[in-house]
């Protein structure tokens, strides 16, 4: 079975995004260092599909490059039938839950939920997060995007790796603890 692996940056307070949605905070200077990328490479070639919802999808096209995701099947979840799939995405606006377990009972590679935070909570805490990888970055935004927002249970989760950067990020590798 595929596995659903959030992948994420968040800021030391645990936002995932300013509250307009920027990620600015993440393109800073200090935090590149000439030949690191974090383990995205790696990350990126064991995964084959990545899942998001509609606004990080439109702060994605905001970013004026290339759609980031040419290689992968990427699919946008929105409540809005308006929109129309292009060469990169396809939308989906039915039933999400069953989608996704659809989707990991398939064939294929991992799955990167790239987020928001909405969609992340939802697939977390209807158990379809296999894995949790988060890039904290040292800075505090003081408000913003939280990572899981209006999650309303308790779910245990275990460090299965922790790593520090030359830079000061320090990525931790969480999954859900056995019951």
């Amino acid at each position: 079975m595929r596995k659903i692996i959030l992948n994420t940056a968040v800021s030391l307070d645990f936002y995932i995004a300013r509250p307009d949605g920027s990620v600015d905070w993440l393109h800073d200077p200090d935090y590149e260092i000439e030949g690191e990328d974090y383990g995205m490479g790696a990350f990126y070639e064991s995964i084959d599909t990545t899942l998001m919802g509609n606004k990080t999808y439109r702060e994605i096209l905001g970013f004026d490059v290339p759609f980031p995701y040419p290689d992968t099947t990427n699919y946008v979840f929105t409540r809005s039938e308006a929109h129309q799939d292009n060469e990169h995405v396809e939308f989906i606006t039915g039933d999400i839950m069953s989608f996704v377990k659809q989707l990991k009972e398939g064939e294929g590679k991992d799955i990167w939920l790239i987020g928001g935070g909405q969609i992340n909570a939802l697939l977390l805490s209807n158990d379809l997060v296999d894995r949790i990888t988060l890039t904290v970055v040292p800075h505090i935004l003081g408000a913003g995007i939280p990572l899981f927002p209006d999650l309303q249970e308790d779910i245990k989760l275990e460090l299965s790796a922790s790593k520090p950067y030359e830079s000061g990020l320090v990525q931790l590798e969480f999954k859900r603890r056995d019951p």
